[in-house]
């Protein structure tokens, strides 16, 4: 069997290209923002990993929401965005410039802000999971359902 034979068998996969202008708006979304996915499962097949780009219009923030057992991967692509949680009785702010990165743990509640009054922020997103997982909150202190750790009581 040759190489080339061997590349092709079933085993074999294939490389999946989504093209940046056929995103899919048809996932879940959260007031404020808009998010479109690249890679999933229902997309490209992915098993462990969703792939999308969110935009947030000038002067506008999201409601607050997580991303359940996804952990998530962020890269400013444009604007200023800023990311916003509850730490204790406070919010914590953090502001970004094109080229940052920000990690968002599983289950933190989470919002994001565009403070600008005319350009539009725009990020690229990546989960741990296949699915792109939105839990919509009334608030950063809402309670969030997680599952039991298997090393505790």
């Amino acid at each position: 069997m040759t190489d080339h034979a061997r590349g092709t068998a079933a085993w074999h996969g294939r490389i999946e290209h989504v093209r940046g202008a056929d995103l899919d708006p048809d996932t879940a979304q959260t007031s404020g923002m808009r998010r479109y996915e690249a890679i999933s499962g229902r997309r490209v097949g992915s098993e462990r990993l969703w792939m999308g780009r969110t935009h947030v219009g000038p002067a506008t923030s999201s409601g607050d929401h997580h991303h359940g057992e996804a952990e998530t991967a962020i890269y400013i692509v444009s604007g200023r965005p800023v990311f916003v949680f509850a730490e204790g009785t406070e919010e914590v702010r953090v502001e970004t410039r094109p080229g940052d990165y920000i990690f968002v743990p599983p289950y933190v509640p989470h919002r994001e802000e565009n403070p600008s009054p005319d350009e539009e922020a725009v990020v690229v997103i990546a989960r741990s999971t296949q699915e792109g997982i939105v839990v919509n909150l009334p608030s950063l202190w809402a309670d969030v359902e997680r599952p039991a750790d298997p090393g505790q009581p």
